[in-house]
């Protein structure tokens, strides 16, 4: 069930190297974080392998893609994605598989670990700090990303996983800082005050952007026994399903007061460039992600609130979308399919 993304490493069966230095790169629906992950890439020391570990909320596996085509084929970056929901109660793939799996395929000197931006982060650095881990993993700086504009909204600062995501870091990015208010820095300034989390660093931050040296740092957490939520191991994601001869399948998910409603769509389906855009600009959605075989080109999206961006990509195998909101609409699919030129 592991996405792997770039080229396979020869399997490292032992390990004489230092522990792998690694990173969590958390934050909300939104806010930024595969950009901050890209622009680390940019910074990566040439000598180096580094391990990118993107966890998504649904079950189709939008994120991998959209990293993978935004970056040039390379070697030296492994891009594994986990699919359907937070990695340690994601179903039939416990993040130790994940670990374990990426410790058979190589030896990175960094891992950066991208979970959902609905799931439990804490629960993730206890994995990462837990014994199991102690000679193969050293914790270094958690980030947290925030888009400041959103701390008038309840709907972000009251929800249990956009705060913890502020308990558990190191550094506080307020992201996108250049569109915020004075008054919206403000806000979040008396809002970490009030969470009590002096220990985390606040930076302003354009474009996901921030210094490598950030990384660097170790980790403040502290381990705290939790318990797991592992569902039916042999429960198989969409991600993982065989492509129906009607050429596209569809897959929901459901949780933290969101649903998700994801299509995978075989390659030979191609999009109308023109109306795919109409409709993704028409969805009233939380979060958006595609990468869509167009007759204009494959095309990655991205849509947060009233933010649209596309990139070109490189390649895929296939068309996948995800939207993730407080209420599907039964009225997407359909006018999904509209989209798709008639063979």
């Amino acid at each position: 069930m592991i996405k792997r993304t770039a080229p396979p490493h020869k399997p490292i069966m032992q390990r004489d190297m230092p522990p792998t230095a690694v990173n969590v790169i958390t934050g909300f629906l939104g806010v930024g974080k595969t950009t901050a992950i890209l622009n680390l890439l940019q910074q990566k020391p040439d000598d180096e392998l580094w391990a990118i570990l993107v966890n998504e909320f649904g079950e189709i596996g939008v994120d991998g893609g959209l990293m993978q085509g935004q970056t040039p084929s390379r070697d030296d970056v492994m891009v594994l994605e986990i699919p359907g929901g937070c990695m340690c109660c994601a179903a039939g793939l416990p993040m130790e598989m994940a670990l374990s799996q990426l410790f058979f395929l190589a030896s990175p000197d960094r891992l950066i670990i991208e979970p959902t931006g609905l799931g439990h982060p804490a629960e993730v650095l206890s994995v990462l700090a837990s014994d199991a881990y102690r000679d193969r993993l050293e914790l270094h700086t958690t980030v947290a990303l925030v888009d400041a504009r959103n701390m008038a909204d309840d709907r972000h600062c009251k929800h249990p996983s956009f705060i913890q995501q502020l308990e558990i870091a190191d550094v506080i990015l307020a992201n996108k800082a250049d569109l915020a208010t004075p008054w919206d820095l403000q806000r979040l300034s008396t809002y970490l005050e009030q969470l009590n989390v002096p220990h985390a660093g606040l930076l302003p931050a354009e474009h996901g952007a921030m210094d490598l040296s950030i990384l660097s740092g170790r980790s403040a957490w502290s381990p705290i026994e939790r318990a797991h939520h592992h569902t039916d191991p042999d429960y198989v994601l969409a991600a993982d399903l065989p492509m129906p001869a009607c050429g596209f399948l569809r897959a929901d998910n459901s949780g933290e007061g969101f649903e998700s409603v994801g299509w995978r769509f075989s390659a030979d389906k191609t999009f109308h460039y023109a109306k795919v855009v109409a409709f993704l600009r028409g969805v009233d959605a939380d979060r958006i992600k595609a990468v869509l075989i167009t007759d204009e080109g494959i095309v990655g999206f991205n849509v947060s609130g009233s933010a649209f961006s596309e990139v070109p990509i490189d390649d895929c195998l296939e068309s996948r979308l995800e939207i993730i909101s407080r209420e599907s609409d039964p009225r997407w699919e359909q006018a999904l399919l509209e989209c798709v030129v008639t063979q």
